[in-house]
């Protein structure tokens, strides 16, 4: 079967590389369609970088944060943003193109992914933490040479020390208020997943500055909560869930405290290699008694070839952290099973493409 499919491929590229036949298709009525679409997503690649960096731009001026409140016109926008008007032109034009905001007459109005962004919190944080991902990649060659980004990597440290728990707070106080301010989002999807009614002590693992615990808390009055993070993690923590208890340690070589009834990883195991996630999984599996279960939400990986945001984004992204991969669900769990975990079951969530859940009991 392979040795047939390695045969057809071989003949489709071939025929898709024929100019002759790329002339043929664009003119005939029944290919001109899905020739035009492969042209387009084709040029889609190549101009990706620059859609990129037009939101970029939009959000270092703030652009959809002074269209919330309604239309402006060009001048009252270059005067804003100290951009000479001519340009900012090019860029509302440009992001009229891409649906970020619209034309209303002479004037520029909000547009419906504009819209979408300014009602996701902490997206506008996460886009302009993406400058450091974008210098990585300006050689994209030299970042596979090297196996490891050059800005990105020195932004998570601890991905890259060998002593994680002796990484200082000032180290820590960029990714981890990155992560709180993109985290109530992930939290509400993962909150009306997933009831936590059952349950009475819940202990997130990795949990930084407590933004998911303190959701769970105001969602689920009743719970007890715990945090466990590196030391100069968690006591950033107190200020979010005051009445959290918080627990110092380093999950890939200390125990991590018994008692928990749900164990969770928000967004953990992704930036881990493979002996990591075993030794996470692991830990759990000890702290858990039986009927306890683990809470896994991350970006997961679905089929090989066809998934751009596990394959194609956070493949780069994590390989210019210098560490991790999105991993699809069956594989995580096969690691449940090793682990010793049983009963490991899917829940269903709003953007599976950008957050997956994995709940497995003891």
């Amino acid at each position: 079967m392979p040795g047939l499919r390695a045969t057809w491929i071989r003949w489709r590229n071939a025929l898709l590389a024929n100019p002759k036949f790329q002339r043929f298709a664009a003119d005939f009525p029944l290919t001109r369609g899905i020739a035009h679409q492969r042209t387009d997503a084709l040029f889609d690649l190549v101009a990706g970088f620059v859609y990129s960096q037009v939101l970029h731009a939009c959000i270092e001026l703030d652009v959809f944060k002074r269209l919330q409140s309604g239309p402006l016109d060009a001048a009252q926008l270059a005067a804003a943003t100290n951009v000479p008007r001519p340009s900012i032109v090019r860029l509302l034009d440009a992001a009229a193109a891409l649906d970020l905001v619209e034309r209303v007459g002479s004037r520029f109005a909000l547009g419906a992914q504009g819209a979408a962004l300014l009602g996701n919190a902490g997206l506008a944080d996460m886009i302009r933490h993406h400058s450091r991902l974008y210098a990585d990649l300006a050689d994209p060659v030299a970042l596979l040479r090297r196996g490891r980004g050059e800005e990105l990597a020195g932004y998570w440290p601890y991905a890259t020390s060998a002593q994680p728990s002796d990484v200082g707070d000032d180290a820590v106080s960029a990714y981890s208020a990155l992560m709180g301010a993109t985290q109530p989002a992930v939290a509400a999807d993962i909150l009306d997943a997933y009831s936590m009614r059952r349950h009475r002590v819940v202990m997130d693992v990795g949990g930084g500055e407590g933004a998911f615990l303190a959701a769970v808390g105001a969602r689920w009055p009743h719970l007890e909560l715990r945090l466990f993070d590196l030391p100069a993690v968690a006591t950033r923590a107190r200020q979010h869930v005051p009445r959290a208890t918080l627990f110092e340690g380093d999950f890939l070589a200390d125990p991590l405290p018994e008692g928990a009834d749900l164990i969770t990883l928000i967004r953990i195991l992704h930036d881990h290699d493979d002996d990591g996630v075993a030794r996470i999984l692991g830990a759990a599996r000890v702290a858990l008694a039986p009927g306890g279960r683990l809470l896994i939400a991350e970006p997961m990986a679905a089929a090989p070839g066809r998934d751009r945001v596990g394959g194609a984004y956070f493949g780069l992204y994590l390989l210019a952290m210098g560490r991790g991969q999105a991993r699809t669900p069956s594989l995580l769990t096969a690691r449940l099973k090793d682990a010793g975990f049983r009963s490991v079951r899917m829940l269903r969530v709003r953007t599976p493409a950008l957050l997956r859940i994995l709940v497995a009991e003891v």
